[in-house]
């Protein structure tokens, strides 16, 4: 079985990536990371929260979180189900 396309080529590019999931209406607690985080959300929705606004994820949609961004996130109605890489 093949990886998705986003961890592929994420992988390519030297960045360690992984796949996730969450149910409908999970949520994540306002934190940070020591790393910059690039994700793709690969089927359902979620909705980060940042001290510059919501950035919303649908299937396809990427973002990047920079190191030290503090955010939050809330899954959407159908669950969500993301890919992200872990850059420098």
């Amino acid at each position: 079985m093949s990886e998705d396309p986003f961890v592929e080529e994420m992988r390519a590019a030297g960045h360690p990536a992984s796949v996730w999931s969450n149910g409908p209406g999970d949520r994540y607690g306002r934190h940070s990371h020591g790393y910059r985080k690039i994700l793709c959300c690969l089927e359902g929705s979620v909705v980060f929260h940042t001290s510059d606004g919501d950035v919303a994820l649908r299937a396809g949609d990427r973002m990047i979180l920079e190191a030290g961004v503090e955010h939050s996130a809330t899954v959407g109605p159908s669950g969500v189900r993301c890919a992200e890489a872990h850059a420098s």
